[in-house]
C-alpha cells in the first residue's frame, strides 16, 4: 500500500469540565463529563464500520477513556507524541486571563512560559504522521487526541506551519479525516459531530 492510500482519522476526546470552561488543559488529568462520555460513546457508531490498521491515543486519561468508550480500548496504543500541548505556566488558565497578563497572546504565537513552543508541538505532530505512513502500516490510522494538538497535526498534514492550526476549529467528540487528492494531502472532512442531536 502506498502512502497516498492511507487516511488519518482524528477523534477529539469528549468534553471535560475544563474544555467546557475554556481552561487550557495540557498535562492535568481531568475526567470526561457526563456529556463527554456520551460524545465518546457516539463515536462508536461513526467509527465501528471502518477498518483501521493502526489506532493510537494520547496517554492522557481523557484520550484513553474516549478510545475505550468508542470501542477501541483493546487495540489503542498510547503515543506520547499525541499528548496535548504542554502549556507550562499557563496550565488551567483561560485565554482572557492570560491576555490580561500577556497582551496579544495566543497559543499559536506565544509566548509559552514554562511550556512547549509551536515548533516543538509541530515536531511531535510530524512524528505521528510519519508513524501512520510507515511502510508496515497497511491501512488507515485512527488517532484519539486533543483540540490543539490535532489542529497542529492537521496543519502539518497539509504542509502548513503548526501555528496555522489556529485556522481550524475543533469540537469535543468530533471526527475529522485527513486524506488525499491524487498525491496531494488534503483535509477530506473536518469537525464532524456524530453525537448530535444534543
Amino acid at each position: 500500500m502506498i502512502p497516498a492510500e492511507r487516511r488519518l482519522w482524528l477523534a477529539r476526546h469528549g468534553e471535560t469540565e475544563w474544555s467546557r470552561d475554556g481552561r487550557h488543559t495540557g498535562v492535568t488529568e481531568i475526567p470526561l463529563t457526563d456529556l463527554g462520555r456520551l460524545q465518546a460513546e457516539a463515536l462508536r457508531g461513526r467509527l465501528a464500520a471502518h477498518r483501521f490498521a493502526l489506532v493510537l491515543t494520547s496517554p492522557r486519561s481523557r484520550g484513553t477513556e474516549t478510545a475505550r468508550l468508542a470501542g477501541f480500548g483493546d487495540v489503542a496504543v498510547q503515543d506520547p507524541d499525541l499528548a496535548e500541548w504542554d502549556y507550562g505556566d499557563l496550565e488551567g488558565r483561560r485565554t482572557p486571563e492570560i491576555v490580561a497578563d500577556l497582551p496579544g497572546w495566543t497559543i499559536w504565537f506565544g509566548p509559552w512560559p514554562g511550556g512547549e513552543t509551536a515548533e516543538q508541538v509541530s515536531d511531535r505532530a510530524d512524528r505521528v504522521i510519519a508513524r501512520c505512513l510507515a511502510p508496515e502500516v497497511d491501512g488507515d490510522a485512527l488517532l484519539f487526541g486533543h483540540g490543539h494538538m490535532l489542529r497542529v497535526l492537521a496543519a502539518r498534514w497539509v504542509h502548513l506551519s503548526g501555528a496555522s492550526g489556529g485556522m481550524f476549529g475543533l469540537s469535543t467528540g468530533s471526527v475529522s479525516v485527513l486524506g488525499w487528492e491524487r498525491e496531494r494531502r488534503i483535509i477530506e472532512s473536518w469537525n464532524e459531530l456524530p453525537h448530535q442531536p444534543w
